[in-house]
């Protein structure tokens, strides 16, 4: 691929993940399950032919980790969202520039918010009912994902005020609760998984830092089955790890 494609393609991934590429057919339909599933995304357009052939696939079930001496989170969110928007695979909140995560010398600006049901990623071969997605992007064009594992229990009041105002229907973005926190969508220890991997949706590029925080926030049980409703399995199975590494921070 032409260098000024490939960069123009990773500028339009990063600002919105679950959206079509350049190349990609914008009128390409994908699904979590039949004959447009996950087994069938590779061969659904040339450019998500990645789907299926590449070796650094997400998710990944988490099992054996290194420990290893990562720089910490350093996340400088700000305190609300911009807009919310059913996009007919999951609830995004989207952001106004701004929001950004440290790691070490590299900073990366958040992009979104994003669920998934049950979890994407897998610990020692269990998942949870939710995962969240914080996409951060960078000046070179990476993408860095927070993963947040969301575990039934004491009810989280932001993600409360997700489920209580999220579109029923997919239509365009409207103006987010401005009462919505992200941070507050964090458990109290940042700890985290790392390991290089991909998009969990087509195109499924692998441009992804993932870092799957090690420490699950609860949730309300009535808001799980309010986003159930809307999405009652919008998870992608898990991938090979092909030999890849993931390290856990001290």
């Amino acid at each position: 691929m032409h260098r000024r494609h490939f960069l123009k393609t990773l500028a339009g991934l990063a600002l919105c993940p679950l959206c079509p590429p350049a190349g990609f057919a914008a009128d390409t339909h994908w699904s979590y399950e039949g004959a447009t599933g996950p087994g069938k995304w590779g061969d659904l357009d040339a450019a998500s032919k990645v789907c299926s052939i590449g070796s650094q696939q997400s998710p990944v079930d988490i099992g054996p980790t290194i420990r290893a001496q990562l720089p910490r989170l350093n996340i400088k969110w700000p305190s609300h969202a911009d807009t919310i928007v059913n996009n007919g695979h999951t609830i995004q909140l989207n952001f106004a520039p701004g929001g950004k995560l440290v790691l070490g010398k590299e900073s990366y600006e958040l992009l979104q918010l994003h669920f998934h049901r049950p979890s994407e990623h897998l610990i020692g071969g269990k998942d949870f009912p939710m995962e969240a997605h914080f996409v951060h992007r960078n000046a070179a064009g990476n993408l860095a994902v927070v993963g947040v594992l969301m575990a039934a229990g004491r009810r989280n009041a932001a993600f409360a005020r997700v489920t209580a105002t999220m579109p029923d229907k997919e239509g365009p973005a409207v103006k987010a609760d401005p009462g919505f926190n992200p941070r507050r969508l964090l458990p109290g220890k940042l700890g985290y998984y790392r390991y290089p991997g991909s998009l969990t949706t087509p195109p499924c590029s692998e441009t992804v830092e993932w870092l799957v925080l090690a420490t699950p926030i609860t949730v309300g049980a009535g808001d799980i089955a309010a986003f159930a409703k809307l999405y009652p399995m919008n998870a992608r199975p898990v991938q090979q790890p092909n030999r890849r590494a993931v390290l856990r921070s001290e």
